[in-house]
Parts: structure tokens; C-alpha cells; sequence
């Protein structure tokens, strides 16, 4: 018989955070078991019944993110076979955001392709946070929960950040303006933008910054801080503008490449991300970085 009760399974790639959203809601982690043959196929074996129960499974896209991406894939698909009732994808950083649109011929919109596979794996539902564009719960057929971290970020600011009424609010380019505006609004500050120019991708050859930020404490808000170039650049444009100390808070700390070097090389005071992404090894070598736990979100 079924207890209609929910399940809750981990991938891989953030077993931490599975750990602590169950632990919120009061469950323990369900029992599965995934590995990887000695070809590199992964296995999954669900190790309890899940017959018409509401199953979610937590996976962040990180680390090893192909490989994390099938994990996810297989274990949808593995409950969906065992008659599970529902199944819910949790994304917390959802895979291939940034290839959301054919910004040139012939590029793919692999966004959308992640989509397809999720919803062909079986998934009824998916919930992710602060999505690079918006636009990818369209790529869906079921339904999407976009979940924000900007209330986490507001206590944040309003906890941590000493003398945050002298503060100004800074995107680091146009295309967070209306997150970095939101946020501006909520705490009555005002706001400032940084307009970027990119030669390449990744790569950004100046910047240019539209506001006034003298005397001030500037706090640069995005989605995603990859390899932190952009949050160095836009920390030297807004000091020798004149601003007091900078701040960087951050949805999706993915942290790639050489990005602790460039964080502890930069002017910022405190680069804060939300736990999305695993980092603590990161921490050891990086006092400047500092943590917003969203399991709380989550859970509910």
C-alpha cells in the first residue's frame, strides 16, 4: 500500500544541500544507489518502493555536469517506470542556461534541448532558482517553478553589510538590470549599470559605468559568477569611480577555472553566493567568499 507520502532522492552533485532541504521538511534522504560501470555508464538502482508516491530528486548543474545531467535523467526515468505517482526534477542551477538563443548561425539553443530531455525522462514538474532568462520555462511542457533568491538576498544586505542605507545597487551589465533594479527598489537605494563590451565570449575588453557611485558602497547583484573576470573588472571600474568598497552577491557561484585567484586578487570585500552550487572546499582558500543557504527556499 502507498503512503502518498513524499520521497526524496540525491544525485550526485549536491548531496549536501539534498541533505539539508530534506532535513527541513523533517524526511530523510530516500535510499539510492548510483555508480558508474568501469565504460563510464552510469547506473542507478532505487533502493525503496516508490508506487504512487511524490517523488523529487534533487540535482544541481555543476561539477561534472554531462555526467550529472544523465544521473538526473536516468533516476526520473528509473521512478517513472516504478509507477512513481509524480515526479519532480529539483534543478537548483539549471544546465546549459546561458545557450538559451541562437545569438549567431548555426549555434544551437541547447537550453531547450536539456528541456526535451528532462520532460522525455518522465519529469512532471521542475523547479529550479533564478534561471539565466526566463524564457526557458517556455522550453518546458510541464509546468516550471522559477524560484528567487532575492529575499535571501535582502536579509542578507540588510544583515551583513554594515552602513547598507549608503549603499548603491550595481548590475554588471544591461542584461541584469531588472534583477539588480528589484532589489534597488526593495531597499530604496539607488541604482547604477555597467555596460560591458565583449570581444569574445567570456572575455570583456571594457566597461563603462552609467551612475554615480562616490562616497558610496556599491553592491554588484547577478545570476551567475563563472570564472569572477567580469566581477573583477566591474569592482576596478566602480573603485576608481570612486566608491567606497564593493560587495558582489550572486545567485549561482559556479566558481570555474582560475576564479579563486581572480577573487582574491580583486577589490571586492565579500563575493556571497547561495549554496546552489557545492563550494566548500572553495571557502578554505577564499576568505572573501561567503554563503546564503536557500534550502529554506526550497523546502517549501
Amino acid at each position: 500500500m502507498s503512503s502518498n507520502s513524499i520521497k526524496i532522492f540525491a544525485g550526485n552533485s549536491h548531496i549536501e544541500l539534498a541533505r539539508l532541504v530534506a532535513k527541513r521538511i523533517g524526511n530523510e534522504l530516500s535510499r539510492v544507489t548510483v555508480l558508474k560501470y568501469s565504460n563510464k555508464e552510469t547506473s542507478v538502482n532505487i533502493g525503496e518502493s516508490v508506487r504512487d508516491e511524490d517523488v523529487f530528486v534533487i540535482q544541481s548543474g555543476c561539477g561534472e555536469i554531462n555526467d550529472n545531467i544523465m544521473e538526473l535523467l536516468i533516476m526520473i526515468n528509473a521512478c517513472k517506470t516504478a509507477s512513481a505517482r509524480r515526479v519532480t526534477a529539483v534543478i537548483p542551477c539549471f544546465p546549459y542556461a546561458r545557450q538559451d538563443k541562437k545569438d549567431k548561425s548555426r549555434a544551437p539553443i541547447s537550453a531547450k534541448l536539456i528541456a526535451n530531455m528532462i520532460t522525455v525522462a518522465g519529469a512532471d514538474h521542475v523547479i529550479t532558482i533564478d534561471l539565466h532568462a526566463s524564457q526557458i520555462q517556455g522550453f518546458f511542457n510541464v509546468p516550471v517553478d522559477n524560484l528567487y533568491c532575492e529575499p535571501a538576498m535582502l536579509s542578507y544586505i540588510k544583515i551583513h553589510i554594515p552602513d547598507w542605507k549608503n549603499s548603491i545597487i550595481v548590475s554588471p551589465d544591461a542584461g541584469g538590470a531588472k534583477r539588480a533594479t528589484s532589489i534597488a527598489d526593495r531597499l530604496n537605494l539607488d541604482f547604477a549599470l555597467i555596460h560591458k563590451e565583449r570581444k569574445k565570449a567570456n572575455e570583456v575588453s571594457r566597461m563603462v559605468l552609467v551612475g554615480d557611485v562616490i562616497g558610496k558602497i556599491a553592491i554588484l547583484v547577478d545570476d551567475m559568477a563563472d570564472t569572477c573576470g567580469t566581477l573583477k573588472m566591474a569592482a576596478e571600474t566602480l573603485i576608481d569611480n570612486g566608491a567606497i568598497k564593493v560587495y558582489a552577491i550572486v545567485a549561482h557561484g559556479i566558481l570555474s577555472g582560475g576564479a579563486i585567484d581572480v577573487i582574491n586578487d580583486s577589490y571586492l570585500e565579500k563575493l556571497v553566493v547561495t549554496n546552489t552550487v557545492p563550494h566548500d572546499d572553495k571557502k578554505h582558500i577564499c576568505s572573501k567568499l561567503d554563503t546564503i543557504d536557500i534550502s529554506s527556499t526550497l523546502a517549501e
